[in-house]
């Protein structure tokens, strides 16, 4: 989330009408063949400002089968500004690990994935506001 005039942004938070749902491990797991290896704050992603922007996750999916899967992402090629001098937030990247090779994938994309690959999204860090010495 990016930050406002008298706040710092929210770091791993979903905002506005967007597809990166924050959905629990345990529910994807349970649902889907596939474990989540890894899930964090993607650190320093926000920009900085007066007040910083939040920063993005960062989520590693194992996949335990063969699969579709379809992404639908945005922030990849333009960062999320900022405003009154902020800096903006580091740009999203969503890569396919296949035999620990990464393969970049593009922000609409619909591709296959077989048991052992893994996929990573990481979220875009929100924009900062205000100039750092306000």
């Amino acid at each position: 989330m990016g930050a406002g005039p008298k706040y710092d942004g929210h770091s791993a938070t979903h905002t506005h009408m967007t597809n990166s749902w924050n959905t629990p491990v345990e529910a994807l797991e349970h649902q889907l063949p596939l474990r989540i290896r890894r899930y964090g704050i993607r650190r320093n992603s926000g920009g900085s400002g007066a007040r910083r922007g939040g920063d993005g996750i960062v989520r590693d999916w194992e996949f335990l089968e063969s699969a579709k899967v379809t992404l639908l992402s945005d922030r990849r090629k333009r960062s999320p500004y900022g405003l009154r001098g902020g800096s903006q937030g580091s740009l999203g990247c969503d890569l396919l690990i296949r035999q620990g090779r990464p393969i970049p994938v593009a922000a609409k994309a619909e591709f296959h994935v077989e048991p052992g690959d893994v996929f990573r999204i990481e979220t875009p860090g929100g924009g900062g506001h205000g100039h750092p010495l306000s």
